[in-house]
Parts: C-alpha cells; sequence; structure tokens
C-alpha cells in the first residue's frame, strides 16, 4: 500500500476541525478513523462516544465492538437496528485493523441508515484507499487519516497543544520533555495533564523547573544542556552531563543523545553553508523566520543562539562531527563497541568532537 501523503499538520488541522463539529453537534453517519497515530483517534473517537447520546440513551443504543472478537457481518446487522427511544443507534468499531474481511462494511457503508451512526477505529496503518469500502465512507461520511509526527514537529504540536490549555512553555522545557518522551503523544499528552494539574494556581508558563519537579527529568543534566554545552565549546560542562547519563543510562539512552547532537551539529552545517553562499556568492542570508522555516524550528531564539554558535564551527570542523555521529550511531546500536558501556561510548564521542 503507498505510503501516506498526509502531512502532520493537516493531520492536527483536520483533528481540531472535527473537533469543533462534534462538540457543536454535527454529526456524520460514518467515520473512518485510521492510520499510525493512535492519539488523535483515540480522542475522537472518546469525543463521539461521548457527544452523540446522553448518559440514558447509551445505555439502549450505544455498543462498542472490538475487531478480533467480531465478523463483519454481525457489525452490518447491527447497523441495521433501529435506535431504541433515542436519536442514533451508535456502534463503534475498535481495533478495526483486526476485523477479517473489513471490506464486507461496503453491504452496509454502500447505503447508511440516518438513524445509524457508525464509527470504526482502525490503528497502526490505514484502510485500502481503492477498496469499495474507503470509498463509501469517504462519500458518505468523515475519514480522518492520523499520522505520526516526524521529531522536528512535535516541539511546535507541543507548545500548540499547551496553548489549548491557556498556558505556555519555554524551548529549554519543550526538549527536556520531548527528549524524555520521544514523539508519543499520547505519552506526552498524559504527563501534560497530570503536569497542568500539579502546577500552582495562577502559573501561565511551564518551565524547566517545572518539569524537574513534576515530570523527573533534570534541569540540569539533559539533551538541551547537553548541546548547549558542546556548541558554546565548554568542554567540562559536557562531560559532566556525560557522567550523569553514565550514572543513569536507562533515561538518558545514547541514541536519543546523538540524535539530539546530530540535530545541532546539521543545523550549524546549514547554517554554515547559507553563510558561506552569501559571503562568496552573493546570495541574500535569509532572515529569522525564513531560517525557521528551513531548519524547521518553532522560535526565534533558537535561530539567534545558532547563528552565534555555528560561528565557533566552521564547517570543515562540522563535517567531519556528523561523520563522527553517524559512526557511533552505529555503536549505540552494538556495532563494533568493542565491549565499551554506552556511558564510556559518549565520553569517547564528545572527546573527539572537541578535539576536531
Amino acid at each position: 500500500m503507498a505510503k501516506t501523503t498526509i502531512k502532520f499538520k493537516d493531520c492536527v488541522a483536520r483533528f481540531e476541525e472535527l473537533k469543533g463539529e462534534i462538540k457543536r453537534g454535527q454529526f456524520a453517519p460514518i467515520y473512518l478513523l485510521m492510520g499510525e497515530e493512535s492519539y488523535f483517534i483515540d480522542e475522537l473517537c472518546n469525543l463521539l462516544s461521548s457527544s452523540i447520546l446522553s448518559p440514558s440513551e447509551q445505555a439502549f443504543n450505544q455498543l462498542t465492538v472490538y475487531g478480533k472478537d467480531s465478523e463483519a457481518g454481525q457489525i452490518v446487522n447491527l447497523c441495521r437496528q433501529m435506535p431504541m427511544m433515542g436519536s442514533y443507534e451508535v456502534i463503534i468499531v475498535k481495533e478495526a485493523q483486526q476485523l477479517r474481511q473489513i471490506e464486507k462494511l461496503s453491504h452496509y457503508t454502500a447505503k447508511p441508515q440516518d438513524s445509524t451512526i457508525l464509527i470504526v477505529c482502525h490503528k497502526e496503518k490505514s484502510v485500502d484507499k481503492r477498496s469499495a469500502f474507503y470509498k463509501q465512507c469517504n462519500a458518505a461520511g468523515v475519514v480522518f487519516e492520523s499520522v505520526r509526527p516526524r521529531d522536528y514537529e512535535i516541539g511546535p504540536w507541543l507548545t500548540q497543544f499547551i496553548a489549548t490549555k491557556g498556558l505556555r512553555i519555554g524551548n529549554k522545557a519543550v526538549q527536556m520533555l520531548t527528549d524524555h518522551l520521544g514523539c508519543d503523544i499520547a505519552k506526552i499528552s498524559n504527563e501534560v495533564d497530570k503536569l497542568v494539574v500539579s502546577l500552582a494556581e495562577g502559573t501561565t508558563e511551564i518551565t524547566d523547573r517545572d518539569i524537574e519537579a513534576n515530570v523527573g527529568i533534570s534541569k540540569d543534566f539533559n539533551n538541551f544542556e547537553l548541546c548547549n554545552a558542546v556548541a558554546v565549546q565548554d568542554v567540562k560542562r559536557a562531560m559532566n552531563i556525560a557522567d550523569h547519563f553514565a550514572r543513569n543510562p536507562k533515561d538518558n539512552p545514547l541514541l536519543v543523545t546523538i540524535m539530539a547532537l546530530f540535530g545541532l551539529f546539521r543545523d550549524m552545517f546549514t547554517i554554515n553553508y547559507l553563510r558561506w553562499q552569501s559571503q562568496k556568492k552573493g546570495v541574500p542570508f535569509p532572515n529569522d523566520m525564513e531560517l525557521m522555516r528551513i531548519l524547521k524550528k518553532s522560535n526565534v531564539y533558537a535561530i539567534g543562539e545558532l547563528k552565534q554558535q555555528s560561528q565557533h564551527w566552521p564547517n570543515k570542523k562540522v563535517f567531519n562531527i556528523l561523520g563522527l555521529l553517524r559512526e557511533y550511531d552505529g555503536k549505540s546500536k552494538g556495532i563494533d563497541t568493542g565491549g565499551m558501556t554506552d556511558g564510556e561510548l559518549l565520553r569517547e564521542l564528545l572527546l573527539k568532537i572537541f578535539m576536531q
């Protein structure tokens, strides 16, 4: 099956649009919620299940079935039932990716009933867009395709997500959370919800201290601080952070640290190249807003720091360092480690970087 062409930002925009429609009571007869990112699918399904019928109506007219334990024919028959003392019959199919012969649902989706709302939650992958089932869902109802963010997209999403709660979050706090939790939106959402509850009344911005106190991530020993120390060539500080990582390897995986360092030097390489183009070829150097777009950054402050830091790392050095990072990426996965621990590998890598 062809890979989706849906972009994460478009997925988020459509998610917010659908939430608004559901909250206004604008329901479609069919919802096909599909794709790799389960968070958006679960959120929309939960919102639909709590919004269409009142609690008293749900007891009679709302039924949840699971793909593994169901047959497509049974679901078709359920969808054709009339509601009892209510406006709608709501049928929710969870884990629909495990439903055998899901295409047979087309026997219903070809001609859905006005009194039934069918919600199909198809995770891990998308339904075959060539199938009659998909085409009918798209024609008669709503198809939502949920995609996972790339690493550079999670920071802006997190900032936007926290803004919906009436709060701001600093750049360092964003990186602390994303380094610790990765691109798992469900996990990030859960941690943020717990964090918001624990904040003091009147708080308007989530800081690195809030993250340290409530999520358990050190504000002084993390990949954000390590990258800053390396960027300004503070050897002592960088090695102290590496020692902390070595003592806490489960909280600070080497692969994640290498990815953070790679991102730093990749960005500096790009800025240095653009600066060289400007000086040698007369190509205008991009303004900060354009650099934000090129480097996929979410704030101007990070751009200002990168421009200043990159002046201390000429591209001849940066090119060699990117090669080192690729080498140690392999070592972080167990290739040619020579029996060294992750902590020892990180210290060795940092020394080689500073010796360039």
